[in-house]
């Protein structure tokens, strides 16, 4: 790993979806991972994944809106591991539904989770790496961050919140010449379990915005960002690469566009009951529940890969790819000319 063999990492949010994919990938090497989540039995599964993979796991039941809780945690993950070198802020919730059936506490809810939990688990994070100089935040955005769209304005306005606040903090870090760093990835659509606990007031079933990838790619995404924690962000998939480029040069046309498709693009054409389960205020896979693991009900639509972020991880070998094909061109052309 970029930080050191066997690193201390703290993943918030680790019981489902990327969050569990990310603890998956990290066992692989050895990590020694503090598990932060709100669902028991979500935390449970992830920890017996973890010591499955060869890793080390201490299962935390954690809400991050509560930052006393958050620190807590963070004692007890070095009371066990020692220091931490890593803290991935993963955990959020959110609201299906338009703006004006949102109700105030529901709004401050999502707000509490997807933007106070990430501000919470930074400043815990940077309450330990900066005396030490050393250490590494990955806070895991969201095309949506860059991009709103109809249907959830709760959990958009958050993810534009993390990449306003990290940005600032990024500066700072920079001003003191500190070793300690901070990168977003921000998120295509994920088939996580979300989508089958989410708090929705929609007729139909809430489904990400295909096109859909699965939650390894974004794990993976996580893990190299971790790898090589650059100041810029890093985007996944090639829906968050339109989706942000789009934002940048057409605002007005993707506000007609998602006026239009925004509403059916994210509900399927099943219909969902009043007694559709929701997490936002407590965890679906609470004591002796279900254990949703990573992946969502949409695995026959998502992708396994992203073309996109596979040249991004090896962009460096594709330039010298394409400087050796340009010189090899160049010389042969050189010596058809010497011949002719």
């Amino acid at each position: 790993m970029g930080i050191k063999d066997s690193p201390v990492v703290v993943v918030t949010g680790a019981s489902a979806g990327i969050g569990r994919a990310t603890v998956q990938l990290l066992a692989k090497r050895g990590a020694r991972i503090g598990l932060l989540a709100r669902g028991e039995a979500g935390l449970e599964g992830a920890a017996s994944d973890v010591r499955a993979a060869g890793g080390e796991a201490l299962a935390i039941p954690t809400d991050v809106s509560d930052y006393d809780a958050v620190e807590q945690a963070a004692r007890r993950v070095e009371e066990r591991f020692g220091p931490i070198d890593a803290w991935i802020n993963v955990a959020f919730s959110s609201v299906f539904a338009p703006f004006a059936e949102i109700k105030p506490d529901e709004f401050r809810r999502v707000t509490e989770i997807s933007y106070l939990g990430f501000v919470y688990g930074t400043m815990v994070a940077l309450k330990r790496m900066r005396p030490r100089n050393s250490g590494v935040i990955v806070q895991v955005g969201s095309a949506l961050g860059a991009r709103a769209i109809p249907l959830q304005s709760a959990y958009c306005g958050a993810k534009h919140a993390i990449n306003g606040f990290t940005e600032s903090l990024r500066t700072e870090l920079m001003h003191e010449k500190s070793k300690v760093r901070i990168t977003v990835v921000q998120m295509p659509a994920v088939n996580t379990p979300q989508f089958s606990w989410v708090l929705s007031r929609l007729d139909r079933h809430p489904q990400p915005v295909p096109p859909i990838y699965q939650p390894e790619v974004a794990a993976r995404g996580v893990v190299h960002a971790l790898d090589h924690p650059r100041r810029k962000q890093y985007w996944v998939g090639a829906s968050t690469v339109g989706t942000i480029i789009g934002q940048r040069f057409a605002p007005a046309l993707l506000d007609r566009y998602l006026a239009r498709t925004g509403y059916d693009s994210q509900q399927t054409d099943q219909k969902v009951g009043p007694d559709q389960p929701a997490n936002l205020w407590e965890p679906v896979d609470g004591p002796g529940g279900k254990d949703y693991g990573a992946h969502g009900v949409f695995d026959d639509q998502a992708h396994g890969h992203s073309a996109q972020f596979w040249a991004t991880r090896h962009r460096r070998s594709l330039l010298g790819a394409g400087l050796a094909a340009s010189l090899l061109a160049v010389s042969d052309w050189g010596r058809r000319q010497l011949q002719q």
